[in-house]
């Protein structure tokens, strides 16, 4: 999970724990990329809005990775002006939720690439 924000972080990790998931937490898209190369990760959720390197570059980079372009990235944003899903697909995420977000709605689409 890449959220800058505590409280947000907080929510998703209260939510996914709940529902079974192990979480790596990171606060940028630098630390996004190391944990994902240290790590490999199952699924990223990925906020676009990230210190030092945005959500988009973040996405971006691991998807140029061939060891790490296989992991699904849903971006879970309130970043949602018009075009902004489409920039993050063009930047190679799987998926796009825009906050507020169904929990059951969130985990539902986490499911689709994590059973």
């Amino acid at each position: 999970m890449v959220q800058e924000q505590e409280d947000n972080r907080r929510i998703l990790r209260d939510l996914l724990t709940s529902a079974g998931y192990e979480i790596i937490q990171a606060e940028n898209g630098e630390e996004a990329l190391a944990a994902a190369a240290r790590e490999r990760p199952d699924l990223i959720l990925m906020d676009i809005q990230l210190p030092v390197l945005d959500g988009y570059e973040a996405t971006r980079r691991i998807k140029a990775d061939p060891v790490l372009r296989a992991i699904p990235v849903i971006v879970v944003t309130s970043y949602a002006l018009s075009g902004d899903e489409h920039k993050a697909r063009a930047a190679g995420c799987d998926a796009y939720v825009t906050k507020p977000f169904s929990p059951r709605a969130l985990l539902a689409k986490i499911r689709e690439y994590v059973p």
